[in-house]
């Protein structure tokens, strides 16, 4: 969350009371259920934290009732928990126009709007809700953050003092006002503030955070209370990561290695995708001359973000030391390429190209360098010279960079709500998963529904294949796939495909014969015998959509299950092989395309080949076709917003991610939450 103060979790608590839950055997029968009922059904998961599971009830309601706010409100709710700021704008603002009336439907879309950076429009909303409740102490307190975040510091300032006198005890008030005071360089009165507000709860973490804060910025002779500062909020909030990053730099300060390092240890265990963290690790690593872990850390951090400089700037270091100076080359080339007037990356790869032989490169890259030096820094010419004077940068001339300075992290008032439930319950944003796309569809025997999953998907050709009963088992279509443990079902499996090689070697061969045997291969995992019987099938009956969708499917699962180590051995082989299958992948989801036009999933598993390709243009055209014809796709849209990202069409794509969350993708939420920060 943006913004460490905003206060919106009481209205769980004003308005939504527990109610008798009702049990509903199953999604599709909403139809028959009451409005009422869906909603209060709804809220109650709320309350209870599940508001991915109630985001889907007060979806029902809206489908039915299209006219009613108050599922929209709930919905918008239910979005702010998740961190949903855009989701929730919109449901708050539909909520808004069927009832203006509804003053926590404008407090709340004030909540949504400033922590996507609407801070004027969130006033604005927060001035309506204050029409109806003009003395409420959570409206007027993220009124004046509004304020304080656009500057407009002497309406803050009075917004403050007015819930001071209505309110002295409330101790965020104080804390707010310590930050107005900070922004306007009045850093003794702020730190007052935050004495008045440990006066009124001893226990404030956000009090001993925000004083962390301040000393650890006021200088040396501060540091040991900011340290202390950081012990007290850590003991209140043991799980912020974010804290053990600035306590880890604290205990640097005071040469406490081995304290330091097992604080940045335990803030990726909480945390593993925490990029200052392993930023900050890999330099001290590197520092202590553990190089090898250090370089595991940078290579972490440049995977997560690959235009991280000051990563790629000491892994630079790092390869050369090891003499691996093509890939040191070509870390220290993105960071010029980055500050092409920075002498100092000159220098480096002059050196890097001296140590590798190549002396002609290293030579006019010192030029370079040189004349850089002489322009930024005329009097210091001729100070510096890596090359010719055979100066080893060494990893203390390295931290006296601007790219080798640990970091800190300058808020970390942003509470986290902690739970025990990792699932779908609570907030699942906090989770920390593999942002990955969403399955391909899959023709198959046996699926895993889910929860917020609970039904299969339809198509036409295969309910007709069902209806025919020929296959020895229903066939569902699905991208929840089981995985099989039980040896008596795999025994039946292996049992079919001895059965249909005994026919076949007695009677004349039919496609749906192959087709059945393709479906216990595919269910036993020999792929290739899969696509070879498919092969047959297609040869026989050419019109069939299915199949083609069925051999695209044994070919994608080849391709996730080959052994580089075993299989093949040769990288431009398997490289080579790779890409003739997903040619072939390509060709068969085509082919099934053109023979269900109607169809979505086809389309959608085309998307989901080509944006593992590479290819996210044409994936994103096939979300959308998928999108037109199944409108409730999240699945499409999540791994659609995905895309988007990737080509940097981050409004569509946080749009398309709010919708698939909207729509049950559990790990939409998350992917916002990556893209807030």
């Amino acid at each position: 969350m943006r913004y460490a103060f905003v206060e919106y979790f009481y209205i769980l608590g004003r308005l939504l009371i527990p109610v008798v839950m009702v049990v509903i055997l199953s999604m599709s029968s909403f139809a028959q259920v009451n409005t009422d009922q869906v909603v209060n059904i709804g809220r109650n998961a709320m309350y209870f934290e599940d508001y991915v599971l109630a985001i889907q009830y007060f979806n029902q309601a809206i489908a039915s009732k299209p006219y009613l706010a108050q599922p929209y409100f709930y919905r918008s709710i239910a979005k702010i928990n998740l961190d949903d700021y855009d989701g929730a704008e919109a449901d708050a603002s539909r909520a808004i126009e069927l009832n203006p009336w509804l003053s926590d439907a404008w407090e709340v879309r004030g909540v949504a709007r400033q922590n996507i950076g609407k801070d004027s429009l969130a006033i604005l909303d927060y001035d309506k809700a204050l029409e109806l409740l003009p003395r409420n102490r959570q409206i007027l307190f993220n009124k004046a953050m509004a304020q304080l975040e656009i500057k407009k510091y002497e309406e803050a300032d009075t917004t403050f003092n007015k819930i001071i006198e209505y309110y002295p005890l409330f101790e965020n008030a104080r804390l707010g006002k310590s930050r107005l005071l900070l922004e306007t360089n009045d850093t003794v009165s702020a730190l007052d503030e935050i004495s008045k507000a440990l006066d009124i709860n001893p226990k404030s973490f956000n009090a001993y955070a925000m004083r962390a804060d301040i000393r650890m910025h006021r200088g040396k002779e501060y540091f040991k209370d900011a340290l202390a500062d950081l012990d007290s909020a850590l003991r209140l909030q043991p799980r912020n990561a974010g804290l053990y990053v600035n306590r880890a730099y604290m205990k640097y300060t005071q040469e406490d290695y081995f304290g330091a390092m097992a604080d940045y240890d335990y803030a990726l265990e909480l945390e593993p995708y925490n990029r200052m963290a392993l930023y900050n690790r890999a330099l001290l690593n590197a520092e202590v001359s553990a190089f090898d872990r250090a370089l595991l850390d940078f290579d972490k951090v440049i995977q997560l973000d690959p235009g991280d400089v000051r990563s790629r700037y000491n892994r630079s270091i790092i390869l050369a030391r090891k003499h691996q100076f093509k890939q040191a080359i070509e870390d220290i080339n993105y960071v010029i390429a980055d500050s092409p007037d920075f002498p100092t990356g000159y220098y480096m790869r002059a050196q890097y190209y001296k140590q590798w032989g190549k002396t002609a490169a290293a030579n006019a890259d010192l030029r370079r360098a040189d004349m850089l030096n002489k322009e930024l820094r005329p009097d210091d010419y001729g100070k510096v010279d890596m090359v010719n004077n055979n100066n080893q940068a060494t990893a203390e001339e390295i931290n006296k960079q601007r790219f080798a300075t640990l970091l800190t992290v300058d808020d970390n008032t942003d509470i986290k709500r902690e739970y025990n439930n990792t699932s779908i319950r609570g907030k699942v944003q906090d989770n920390n998963i593999a942002i990955e796309l969403e399955p391909i569809v899959e023709i198959v025997y046996y699926s895993s529904p889910t929860e917020l999953n609970p039904d299969t998907y339809y198509i036409k050709e295969v309910a007709e294949l069902n209806d025919t009963r020929i296959l020895r088992n229903i066939v569902m279509v699905t991208d929840r796939v089981a995985i099989l443990k039980d040896e008596n079902i795999i025994a039946k499996h292996f049992r079919s495909i001895d059965d249909y090689n005994s026919y076949l070697s007695t009677h004349e061969a039919r496609a749906i014969d192959y087709i059945g045997r393709a479906m216990d291969f595919i269910t036993v995992r020999n792929y290739q015998a899969a696509i070879t019987d498919l092969t047959r099938a297609i040869n026989l009956t050419p019109m069939f959509a299915p199949a083609y969708m069925l051999r695209a499917q044994a070919n994608i699962r080849k391709l996730s299950t080959v052994n580089i180590g075993n299989e093949v051995n040769d990288y431009n082989t398997r490289v080579g092989l790779e890409r003739k299958t997903y040619d072939d992948i390509l060709d068969d989801l085509d082919k099934a395309v053109s023979l269900m036009p109607q169809s979505p999933y086809p389309l959608y598993n085309r998307a989901n080949v080509l944006a593992l390709m590479g290819q996210y243009d044409r994936a994103i055209a096939d979300y959308d076709r998928a999108i037109n014809l199944k409108a409730n796709y999240g699945n499409a849209f999540f791994n659609r917003g995905y895309c988007r990202l990737k080509v940097g069409v981050y409004d569509a794509a946080i749009v398309d991610l709010s919708k698939a969350g909207e729509l049950g993708v559990v790990s939409a939420y998350n992917l916002l939450k990556r893209i807030r920060k």
